[in-house]
């Protein structure tokens, strides 16, 4: 990590963050003559800070505030090391940390640490989780009372339509997204295609597969905080919130995976289009877990304006193959690449605690040998299947009252998401849904 601060002398100040509950970068700025120290000893902050509100608030009642004294944890870098920040001015490094007890064990309540856990799970079996995102955001000029799509910087026309897959679109928004893959490149995020959406100026990148599930989690956290800088340094917003506009489909974050074993092999690969016993006890585990993972999914006010029905997307429990009505999707292609996709999360998500929920479902799943029902076939929005939470309300109560999602988080963290969720609640209730859609247009 050093070699990197030498090799960029221009470099005078760094920022290490760690992703809260709600996804957010929470850290500090430090001047780069002082980052040695940063490297061999960690930094500290309170551990509440990890368990602050969408506003950046303390969690009334929260035992991490008063009733343990606010107390420090100690956050170490993480081994993604230093990278550039090329949304700022001012050549500026980030490094990323997580947090951990002063004993060095990890602190739970820490969502990085959760999907780590689930990890080493599989490692524990000789497995290897292979994972790619698919990001969808748009591009909005907030300037006025009313949310909009930029003008073309090319044009300096307004397209007032969605443009599914036009290559126009893309066109008309070079220069910025000729920046966010140079960006990616220097940050090493491995973004690939990009396609324009369904939405109003909204757009889709997909980040490649990689066989390291914190990577791709991390990718997913600092690809987010790239786009939205990258956007306001070109005159207009960039947002992940689930739906920013009523009349037009929100922002998902779909989720590929596959699982190799010892040998290399993808173990849901049967040389057929079907995939492997493997494969369905997966699906299976998915499916069990998916309603009260719900919160994990959809974790905000807004989330629920998007799982409606023929929105693009889902909200019923099913599976299918190559059909993107459903919850759980079984892409077509080569065996050899076969693969879960799941479709449930929105772009406001945690991707930490989004792949955490999936892939710990998906090992259950393989580990009890859990059988899914049949696939469905056709439109899922018109059968009669077995839905989601239908409401914010309903996921927090869920999520607090389930027994599977002991299963998959550790106690402290549940405890911090409901006590957050339900501030976050009580709270959102004062607002107008102008001020909501303010609120979450550059947070989430």
């Amino acid at each position: 990590m050093k070699e990197w601060l030498l090799e960029h002398p221009e470099v005078r100040t760094i920022r290490v963050a760690a992703a809260d509950l709600n996804g957010q970068a929470r850290g500090k700025r430090i001047p780069a003559r002082y980052a040695a120290s940063v490297i061999e000893n960690g930094t500290r902050f309170p551990m509440s800070v990890l368990n602050l509100d969408i506003w950046g608030e303390d969690i009334e009642d929260s035992p991490l505030v008063f009733e343990t004294g606010d107390r420090d944890g100690v956050l170490k870098p993480t081994e993604r090391g230093f990278m550039p920040m090329p949304w700022l001015d001012a050549p500026t490094a980030l490094l990323p940390i997580w947090m951990f007890h002063e004993d060095g064990t990890p602190y739970e309540g820490d969502p990085r640490h959760a999907l780590a856990r689930v990890v080493e799970r599989y490692r524990a079996r000789g497995l290897t989780p292979v994972c790619a995102m698919e990001l969808e955001f748009f591009l909005i000029d907030d300037s006025g009372k009313t949310l909009q799509v930029p003008p073309s910087p090319r044009s300096g026309k307004r397209r007032k339509a969605a443009e599914i897959m036009s290559v126009r679109a893309l066109d008309a928004f070079d220069r910025f997204f000729t920046d966010l893959y140079e960006a990616c490149e220097a940050m090493d995020i491995p973004a690939d295609t990009a396609i324009s959406e369904a939405g109003l100026g909204q757009f889709e990148i997909n980040l490649v597969h990689g066989n390291d599930p914190l990577k791709a989690a991390d990718d997913a956290w600092l690809f987010k905080m790239l786009v939205k800088g990258l956007a306001r340094r070109h005159g207009f917003a960039a947002s992940f919130m689930a739906k920013p506009y009523p009349e037009y489909s929100g922002n998902g974050l779909h989720t590929h995976f596959s699982v190799l074993d010892r040998d290399g092999r993808n173990i849901f690969d049967n040389g057929g289009p079907e995939g492997t016993e493997t494969l369905r006890n997966a699906v299976a585990g998915c499916l069990w877990a998916m309603r009260d993972c719900t919160l994990i999914f959809a974790p905000h006010d807004n989330s629920y304006e998007r799982l409606v029905p023929e929105a693009h997307a889902p909200n019923g429990i099913c599976w299918a193959y190559e059909n993107r009505t459903a919850a759980i999707r079984i892409p077509s292609g080569a065996p050899a690449a076969r693969r879960i996709e799941h479709r449930v999360a929105g772009g406001d998500v945690n991707p930490y605690l989004m792949l955490a929920a999936i892939l710990g479902a998906a090992l259950i799943g393989i580990e009890e040998r859990m059988t899914p029902p049949d696939p469905i076939s056709g439109n899922a929005y018109a059968l009669d299947l077995p839905l989601l939470c239908e409401s914010w309300q309903e996921a927090i109560d869920t999520f607090e009252t389930s027994r599977i999602i002991p299963r998959l988080f550790p106690d402290q963290l549940i405890q911090n998401m409901v006590m957050t969720k339900r501030q976050e609640l009580h709270y959102m209730q004062e607002l107008t849904p102008e001020e909501k859609v303010e609120l979450y247009l550059d947070t989430v």
